[in-house]
């Protein structure tokens, strides 16, 4: 009677030693989602591209830029100051906001003069890389498609999603990281 016991203990502890076997996903998950994430994504980049060529092609009087960064701008004020911001300087700066439709947004005085360090802190996207582009009292247009400016979230104000915009920013200052230390 104790051999029948520690026989199934045994049997027991034999198969309860077996690795377990893995079940298979009842879902399989495709790319699908992805795939359309990315048809969309490029179907609203060329229309806002096509909407700001024919904005530049209504002033054909201004010669606008491509940046490599995505963006376009063209300089309405251009100071001979050939110092750009590095990184770590202190901007300072203003702008207006206006719609694809030349429809003021947020204006400087509601903005404000506002300052940036380079590359220190989050600001917009375009709007950081267009500040480098820039010297002390320039004043510059820049057309940025929406995933350069608020992209998928607007600014829960005023700014809706996937919103393109164009800036007019006025660099007032720049602090040198070397001179403020």
């Amino acid at each position: 009677m104790k051999y029948k016991y520690f026989l199934y203990i045994f049997l027991g502890l034999l198969v309860s030693c077996a690795n377990p076997i893995p079940r298979k996903p009842v879902l399989r998950k495709t790319s699908t989602f992805l795939n359309e994430s990315v048809i969309l994504n490029k179907t609203m980049n060329a229309s806002e591209e096509n909407v700001f060529r024919a904005l530049m092609e209504k002033d054909s009087l201004t010669e606008y830029l491509a940046s490599p960064n995505g963006f376009w701008y063209t300089f309405n004020q251009k100071n001979e100051d050939s110092y750009l911001p590095k990184i770590g300087d202190q901007l300072f700066y203003t702008y207006d906001v206006f719609d694809t439709n030349n429809y003021l947004i947020y204006s400087a005085e509601e903005v404000g003069e506002l300052t940036y360090i380079v590359d220190k802190q989050e600001i917009v996207e375009g709007l950081r890389n267009g500040l480098k582009l820039m010297s002390v009292g320039d004043v510059v247009t820049f057309l940025f498609p929406s995933h350069k400016a608020y992209g998928y979230t607007g600014d829960s104000n005023k700014i809706e999603i996937n919103q393109p915009l164009i800036f007019k920013v006025q660099l007032i200052k720049i602090n040198n990281k070397n001179e403020s230390n």
